[in-house]
């Protein structure tokens, strides 16, 4: 995740040491490392670190004192193969010079290559580790006019849809996909929803009737070409960097394969409750229309894709109660999850 050169533009993570589950890494173990990998580039190791984001991954913004700065991603043990973190960069490569879609440029390492290893002591079997170059930017605000961002938000996800219906992907090509059975079903990508904070039995219940109306749905809906491939799958306001004449495109972690709809649901996360949110989706459809058509049908399924990805988020939650995320949401966002399907339900249930 990168951010803009004004310090005041990106939220620093504390750096304070942070408890690490069984067998994770604790922030401090990830910065070590994260320095003992900079000369991997060529950076000096004295370079000042900082933590961006600690999420799937540990995000640290560089600056030495006599280079660019760049962004360095250690990534998340056990999450993605050498093969998965390729084919992200490759997609990512081939959205920014096939495309016209902003998106970072990975640096190579001395010995030519994006991807690199690192273990140290404390972190014995090592992470994945890629650079970054630095955007210049800044991050939407949910207390910003959205209106103008999220149309051209549209414009930028119709075009990197376009662009995949005509890609061919390199043969190696690995990434996850958002389907039913691997967002709420039997083999979830983020664990159960069930384990998300405060949850209680009639909540369950709920969310279990929303689950399955979904579930109904988007076996309905299909997953034809049309509507399915590859796509951002977390492309909201914390993943995009805003200047005056463009939008950068950051963080294609989760990239994988899902319904294209699922980015529209993905740039209003944690706002679904908002009364804004009707006229963002208006915006959003009105950019995404100018470059890819989209029919009455999938623009009826939003509220679907909506509540698909508000329920992701909870299982995320339960998966990630670590992360400075999942403890700021909490409670509150289970129970505002729960009074929306229970409008959802009004509607489709």
């Amino acid at each position: 995740m990168q951010r803009s050169g004004d310090s005041d533009s990106f939220e620093e993570t504390e750096t304070d040491e942070v408890p690490a589950p069984a067998g994770e890494a604790t922030t401090g173990e990830l910065e070590a490392l994260a320095r003992a990998a900079l000369p991997l580039w060529g950076t000096d190791p004295e370079a000042r670190l900082t933590l961006i984001n600690l999420s799937e991954n540990a995000t640290f913004l560089v600056e030495p004192r006599d280079a660019e700065k760049t962004v360095l991603r250690v990534h998340r043990e056990g999450y993605h193969s050498r093969a998965a973190i390729e084919s992200e960069l490759c997609w990512m490569t081939a959205l920014r010079e096939e495309a016209g879609v902003s998106t970072p440029v990975p640096i190579a390492g001395l010995n030519g290559a994006a991807i690199q290893d690192r273990a140290t002591p404390s972190v014995p079997r090592g992470r994945r580790l890629v650079m970054f170059e630095f955007l210049e930017g800044r991050e939407p605000s949910e207390a910003d006019d959205l209106q103008g961002p999220f149309r051209r938000l549209g414009e930028i996800s119709a075009r990197m849809h376009r662009h995949v219906d005509q890609w061919q992907r390199p043969a190696f090509f690995e990434r996850h996909a958002w389907d039913f059975e691997h967002s709420l079903g039997s083999d979830p990508n983020w664990g159960d929803w069930r384990g998300a904070p405060a949850v209680d039995a009639a909540g369950v219940t709920l969310l279990e009737r929303q689950a399955a109306t979904v579930e109904r749905r988007l076996a309905a809906f299909g997953q034809g070409p049309e509507r399915y491939n590859l796509v951002h799958a977390d492309i909201r306001l914390a993943n995009l960097l805003v200047t005056e004449d463009d939008t950068h495109v950051l963080d294609f972690d989760d990239s994988g394969f899902g319904w294209f709809l699922y980015d529209v649901a993905t740039a209003l996360s944690f706002m679904e409750h908002l009364p804004q949110v009707p006229d963002l989706i208006e915006a959003w459809l009105d950019g995404y229309r100018r470059v890819r058509p989209l029919g009455a049908e999938d623009i009826a399924e939003i509220p679907t894709f909506l509540m698909l990805r508000r329920m992701i988020i909870l299982a995320w939650m339960g998966s990630h109660a670590d992360t400075d995320l999942a403890r700021t949401l909490g409670a509150e966002y289970t129970q505002t999850s729960v009074e929306l399907a229970e409008g959802y339900l009004s509607r489709f249930g």
